[in-house]
């Protein structure tokens, strides 16, 4: 199939919308023409090289959209579905049959990768491969594919050209929130920025019912909307000691923390603001890939700290993306106030756009006349 996709050449370098092949379906794999799809800092971190991935190639992993044509062996879904996909796993190893497939044994190879597991790519140009398979999808394109274990079915009514961010960036900070930190009703959360995954999480520590939610972020705008999602306190980091901060409002310190930045100061400085038995989650990618965190082993052995990271928000994204859209169905999580829409045609400037704040999630959806020739 003759597709239009957003090409990453080189490291660091924008994005450019070329002609590309798109390969038949195997078995087991889905071809999904794209309604949208959002624009993820972990798309970001692979072009610029902080995380393995192949290039030439194409990224993109919040895609969402509609069944064309599935391979042999394919059940769950038929031409005509609406879908959302998510992140790949394998479905043999420990932790996909314990249903904990955010940690697959080969979760790099079957996300990072940029082939099939037999080496083969399912996008070319002129006969050359192309980086693709990124996260099972590479669906910064108008068709991409996907495989039975990376797609969740959705209804037929639902708006399908918003619903990519659930499969990475809202499932992961709501799941933070509800899953991994399992976070108790009353408790305080500390969410360090507030971009898409940590306002995801702070709309899922209103449907937990949390008394006091608190976000750092410099940005006034964000700060303002993390208020109208259900924070009852923002703080901007530059006003003064984060931790000074959080203890005025709260303190015996937070119960839980959930760090989105990946800035290991930013971090170190909330590990100052922590009460007893308090849990923090990991979950920004570093620009760094050598950044680590400084723990106080005194400190954390008296409070009792539990550090964990934290992939995909411990999701099972079959169960769990159910459970965010009937939660939004019934107006708990109204995750599409973090989303703007943009052209996909516009993905660099998207991408600026983002950078500087000006938008918290952006989906890029797409319009006609971005199919090739």
């Amino acid at each position: 199939m003759d597709i239009t996709a957003a090409v990453a050449a080189e490291v660091g370098g924008e994005f450019s919308l070329q002609p590309a092949t798109l390969a038949e379906p195997g078995p087991g794999e889905i071809v999904v023409e794209i309604a949208g799809v959002g624009l993820c800092h972990t798309d970001l971190a692979a072009k610029d090289g902080h995380l393995p991935f192949p290039l030439p190639g194409v990224l993109g992993h919040e895609g969402s959209g509609v069944v064309v044509a599935v391979g042999a062996g394919v059940t769950k879904v038929a031409a005509g579905d609406k879908v959302v996909l998510s992140f790949n796993s394998c479905g043999r190893c420990r932790e996909c049959l314990d249903d904990e497939p955010a940690y697959c044994h080969d979760f790099m190879s079957h996300n990072f990768g940029g082939a099939r597991p037999d080496g083969t790519s399912t996008l070319h140009q002129q006969g050359v491969a192309l980086g693709s398979e990124f996260f099972g999808q590479s669906s910064f394109a108008t068709h991409a594919i996907a495989h039975e274990r990376n797609v969740v079915k959705v209804a037929d009514d639902a708006p399908v050209e918003l619903l990519g961010p659930l499969g990475c960036g809202v499932q992961t900070g709501a799941g933070a929130v509800l899953n991994s930190m399992d976070c108790l009703p009353g408790r305080t959360l500390l969410v360090l920025g507030g971009g898409s995954v940590g306002l995801s999480a702070v709309l899922a520590g209103v449907v937990r019912e949390l008394q006091r939610i608190i976000v750092i972020e410099p940005h006034a705008d964000r700060r303002d909307l993390a208020l109208s999602l259900g924070a009852t306190h923002v703080i901007d980091p530059g006003a003064g000691p984060l931790a000074e901060q959080v203890r005025a409002i709260v303190p015996d310190g937070a119960d839980y923390a959930i760090d989105t930045t990946g800035i290991p100061d930013v971090l170190n400085q909330a590990l100052q603001a922590l009460g007893h038995r308090s849990k923090v989650g990991i979950i920004g990618v570093p620009s760094d890939p050598e950044a680590a965190m400084a723990l106080p082993l005194i400190q954390a052995q008296v409070l009792g700290v539990r550090v964990m990271g934290i992939v995909e928000g411990d999701s099972d994204p079959d169960v769990f993306i159910p459970e965010l859209l009937e939660l939004h169905r019934t107006g708990r999580f109204p995750f599409d106030k973090l989303i703007k829409t943009m052209p996909f045609s516009q993905i660099n400037e998207a991408v600026a756009a983002q950078h500087q704040g000006a938008a918290v999630k952006i989906v890029l959806v797409h319009e006609r006349g971005e199919e090739p020739a």
